[in-house]
């Protein structure tokens, strides 16, 4: 018998200089549908770039890379 388990998708940030974990708000939503849902909370997110997904640690990891505090 085979088994397939889904793997929870978790969504990452650096917000003011600490690692947040976002969790998924529905697995029915694309990842950018995800950001735009995340971006009314945290408005940095507004203009960031999605990196992956990666898989680590038995989960989807989709990092939000912000542009805002950087210069070039």
């Amino acid at each position: 018998m085979l088994i397939v388990n889904q793997l929870p998708r978790i969504f990452l940030f650096n917000h003011n200089g600490t690692s947040i974990e976002l969790s998924d708000p529905s697995l029915d939503m694309l990842p950018e549908s995800v950001l735009n849902f995340y971006s009314q909370t945290y408005p940095e997110l507004t203009t960031a770039k999605m990196e992956g997904p990666e898989i680590k640690n038995d989960r989807v990891e989709f990092t939000f890379q912000t542009n805002l505090g950087t210069k070039g």
